[in-house]
């Protein structure tokens, strides 16, 4: 490896971006201030829609952004995947075949850990609530759920992490084109954020939900980083 790289790999990793280090607590606070407006938000939508999730069954959100979105994803981590597959033994590809796995790594934990916490989470979804279309009270994150509620499973938002696992492109351009890392970013940010706010329209989760993705997938993404840029193999690579 060029001693250029070598002196990316050795730096603590917030020190390329000094607004690292301040990232996860302000994601934190800011996941605490979407709770407030979590019900002030749905309801405006709800109402807007004639009180009613007309957009339920949109054809551009469900279909295109929804299912059309997830597929989107799975053939992007599967290309990403097979290009580096053929890669690997070539050593002049290691510069960026090594951050390539760590961000299919961290893209597959984030969903993954999102998915895990839905289901042990047991938040509705807002269509299932009353005054938005259903007919369950409203039972927060730490509070003790009835039985007689059955299961829920809305938070996280997955569709949103599927978006949001994509921030882990900051670190691979960190490593193979810094240039880019903002850019690479900001493709996690706004695939999040649009997958997010078409699953808000539609009645499926409340903003704090799409936040808590953002933290999860950001916080994977950072310790993907910490750990794999640092280890044995990649500074001897």
């Amino acid at each position: 490896m060029s001693p250029a790289p070598l002196r990316l790999l050795s730096r603590p990793i917030g020190q390329s971006s000094p607004w690292l280090p301040w990232s996860l607590p302000v994601l934190l606070l800011a996941w605490l201030a979407a709770q407030h407006v979590d019900m002030a938000l749905a309801r405006g939508l709800f109402h807007w829609q004639g009180d009613a999730w007309s957009l339920k069954r949109s054809l551009l959100l469900e279909n295109g952004l929804h299912r059309g979105g997830r597929l989107l994803g799975q053939a992007a981590w599967t290309g990403v995947l097979v290009a580096t597959l053929l890669r690997w033994r070539s050593p002049s590809s290691r510069t960026w075949t090594r951050p390539a796995a760590r961000l299919l790594l961290s893209v597959l934990a984030s969903v993954a850990c999102v998915a895990a916490l839905k289901a042990v989470t047991h938040m509705d979804c807002p269509w299932d609530l009353a005054g938005l279309g259903g007919d369950r009270a409203f039972i927060g994150l730490f509070e003790t759920r009835p039985a007689s509620l059955g299961p829920a499973a809305c938070f996280p938002a997955a569709h949103a992490a599927g978006g949001f696992a994509w921030v882990a492109l900051y670190f691979f351009f960190l490593h193979t084109a810094p240039r880019w890392r903002h850019a690479g970013l900001a493709v996690g940010l706004l695939a999040g954020a649009l997958f997010g706010l078409a699953q808000q329209l539609r009645g499926a989760h409340f903003l704090s939900h799409d936040v808590a993705s953002l933290m999860v997938c950001w916080t994977i993404a950072c310790a993907v980083e910490a750990v794999g840029a640092r280890s044995p193999v990649e500074a001897h690579a």
